[in-house]
C-alpha cells in the first residue's frame, strides 16, 4: 500500500493560486488523497438543500466547503506544533571542545 505524498497537509494555511478562486485563503480542512483534492476554509462554498426530516423539520439550505484540486493551492504557513527541544551538552563539554 503506497502513500502519495502532497506539498500540503491538514491544518496547514494556503493560498489558492488558480482557478475560480485564484486569491482567497484559509486553513486546509481535509486532504482527500485519492482524489488529489482538498477541502479549504472559506473557500468554494457549495449550497446543499436538504429535505425535510426529524432534524430539519421545515428542510434546510446548509452551506459547506467543496473540494479543490491540490495542484491549485500553495503553502503560506504551516501550522506550528510543540517542537521538541534539542539536547544541549553540559558547559563543560562545550567548553573543551570550544578550545
Amino acid at each position: 500500500m503506497s502513500r502519495m505524498k502532497f506539498h500540503v497537509k491538514k491544518g496547514d494555511e494556503v493560498e489558492v493560486i488558480s482557478g475560480n478562486f485564484k486569491g482567497s485563503s484559509g486553513k486546509i480542512l481535509e486532504v482527500l488523497s485519492s482524489k488529489q483534492r482538498v477541502l479549504v476554509e472559506g473557500v468554494r462554498i457549495i449550497k446543499k438543500h436538504l429535505r425535510k426530516s426529524e432534524d430539519n423539520p421545515q428542510g434546510k439550505i446548509a452551506e459547506r466547503e467543496g473540494p479543490i484540486h491540490i495542484s491549485n493551492v500553495k503553502l503560506v504557513e504551516r501550522e506550528k506544533k510543540a517542537e521538541k527541544k534539542a539536547k544541549t551538552k553540559p558547559k563543560k563539554e562545550a567548553e573543551k571542545k570550544a578550545a
